[in-house]
């Protein structure tokens, strides 16, 4: 008998090992798989009227040239009308936050009195869902009407975004467009959309994704946290003597 238990005792060590090498798996997918963490307003950097920091890519969805381009257009703006523009990109709201409500803070945080957000245009799009919201003073409307910054920010925007989560070319296009009206320009208007073909989407936005890897790493912690104890409990007490 004691030899029987002296064999059975290392592999009920070698069994324990593997559960926990199995829930370190486990946790390892969570971390892989578990959504971006969520952008608060309080996380956004400190910034006030006059600072040369036009964008903010806290999603980094913007190559460097692009960046680059957009910083110098912007600042071009500011230098030659005093208008101001901030584009921010982030990779997903907190929880109970909404796309207008993030830009109404942020804007607020950044420039809180009227006379600092007078000149000021702020467009925020969050990368998951990629919508969209813009905030802009009030010497500012004389230009960019009401009905333009909503166009800005829900067809110049959002064109390129749906024909593939191009964010390079979405933002430079909200930027010329901006810049053109806030220098007294014409308005160019939105893109023109092609509708002649009407093809049916076969994939999977990122919000679905996301929910389904969410769901995915739900399910799997659940089993392991049934099966783990029961089977390490099953062992210990000499389970597979009987």
């Amino acid at each position: 008998m004691k030899q029987i238990l002296q064999r059975i005792t290392p592999w009920k060590a070698g069994f324990t090992g593997l559960l926990l090498s199995i829930a370190a798996i486990a946790l390892a997918t969570l971390i892989a798989v578990a959504p971006a963490a969520a952008t608060g307003v309080y996380q956004m950097p400190i910034l006030h009227a006059g600072d040369r920091t036009w964008t903010i890519d806290d999603a980094e969805v913007l190559s460097r040239l692009t960046e680059g381009n957009l910083n110098k257009a912007l600042s071009e703006l500011q230098k030659d009308t005093g208008n101001e523009v901030r584009l921010v990109t982030i990779r997903r709201l907190d929880y109970g936050e909404t796309i207008d409500s993030f830009t109404e803070k942020l804007f607020e945080k950044w420039f809180p009195t009227p006379e600092e957000g007078a000149h000021q245009t702020l467009l925020v799009v969050d990368t998951l869902t990629n919508n969209s919201a813009i905030r802009t003073g009030d010497d500012i409307k004389s230009l960019l009407s009401a009905d333009i910054a909503e166009s800005v920010a829900q067809e110049t925007l959002q064109v390129p975004l749906r024909e593939g989560d191009k964010y390079n070319q979405a933002l430079t296009d909200v930027s010329d467009r901006m810049i053109a009206v806030l220098s007294g320009q014409p308005d160019p208007g939105p893109p023109i959309v092609d509708t002649s073909l009407d093809i049916e989407r076969t994939f999977a936005t990122a919000e679905e994704t996301d929910t389904g890897n969410a769901t995915m790493v739900v399910i799997v912690l659940l089993v392991l946290a049934t099966v783990i104890p029961m089977a390490t409990y099953y062992f210990y007490q000499g389970g597979f003597l009987q």
